[in-house]
């Protein structure tokens, strides 16, 4: 959930010298920023350092990253031949990068962790392409899906051609885990997901089942959307802060792993609170198997090094007494 971000004083420095896009360009700096929470923290696994939109520019998709707002794409999609001038996409030769990333990032875990890789879903990708730019209430997105059929269908399902082919070639990298990020999908109803959302998801999900590595499906704001959500797949569901984990879990079934869900905003507390709403999260999820303890959505920048670092102790220690 956004480890390697700006509340670490060494990723600052990083970046002091260069901006996001070139450091998921640049393998071996990518793969320095990634170990570094696992390092700094003593987190149990990594996550590539990359940014969902990174495929986007091998579909031909022109697009920047502003600071403090987020990706801006150049020509927003909004008609059937916007969606068709999207282009193929092959990891191999339009994520070279990424994947040399994870190769390199192997080594120098070297057994003590394992990585996760991950993709946007094909909602929130179409969501930032339609939109242009970071919204709150996405309406060209909905307008579209409800208004021009054809063009939608056709937007996600390149998408999530495209999206299966990224986790696939990161699997085959040497990723251990892959997580699908469905970030703004909460705004939906639970039948328009199953309506314009559902197949696309399932696809991906169905693609990459023979591949036997967990599977992770991640929103936000989306504890409407729990069933629909394990209709699309997953092995592991990760669940914010809206929700009692327990409860989720009941909704959920216990035949998935459920990930969370502490409030990223309760790092900025002291550690007693820190502590005790983390111990909550961990006594209602006592006696189930499959159990990520994490955060509901991505580290806040303001969050101190210190509070993490302590937390992870805090729930290695609760565990580790409790089993």
């Amino acid at each position: 959930m956004r480890q390697a971000g700006r509340y670490l004083p060494q990723y600052r420095k990083i970046r002091e010298k260069h901006d996001v896009v070139a450091i998921c360009k640049n393998p071996e700096l990518c793969s320095e920023v990634t170990t570094l929470p696992v390092e700094v923290l003593g987190v149990d696994a990594a996550i590539m350092f990359g940014d969902i939109m990174l495929p986007l520019e091998g579909m031909g998709v022109r697009f920047h990253i502003k600071e403090g707002l987020g990706p801006v794409i150049e020509e927003p999609i909004g008609t059937l031949h916007g969606a068709q001038s999207l282009e193929d996409f092959d990891a191999k030769t339009d994520a070279r990068f990424v994947l040399e990333a994870i190769e390199l990032t192997k080594k120098r875990l070297d057994g003590r962790a394992p990585l996760i890789g991950f993709c946007g879903a094909p909602f929130t990708l179409a969501s930032y392409l339609i939109e242009g730019t970071p919204t709150r209430d996405f309406i060209n997105t909905k307008a579209l899906m409800y208004r021009d059929s054809k063009t939608w269908e056709l937007l996600m399902d390149k998408l999530a051609t495209a999206m299966a082919n990224y986790l696939q070639a990161q699997i085959q990298a040497g990723v251990d885990v892959v997580q699908l990020f469905d970030s703004w999908v909460g705004c939906l109803s639970p039948q328009d997901y199953r309506r314009y959302v559902l197949s696309y998801s399932q696809r991906i999900f169905k693609n990459l089942e023979a591949l036997g590595v967990p599977r992770i499906h991640f929103a936000t704001g989306a504890s409407n959307l729990l069933e629909e959500m394990k209709l699309a797949g997953g092995d592991v569901f990760s669940v914010d802060w809206r929700i009692p984990i327990d409860i989720a879990w009941q909704r959920l079934g216990h035949d998935v792993g459920i990930q969370g869900n502490l409030d990223p905003a309760v790092l900025l507390a002291d550690m007693d609170l820190i502590k005790s709403q983390a111990a909550d999260i961990l006594k209602r999820v006592a006696g189930y198997r499959g159990h990520i303890f994490n955060l509901g959505h991505g580290m806040l920048p303001e969050t101190s090094p210190e509070n993490v670092a302590e937390l992870v102790k805090f729930v290695h220690d609760f565990s580790r007494e409790s089993s």
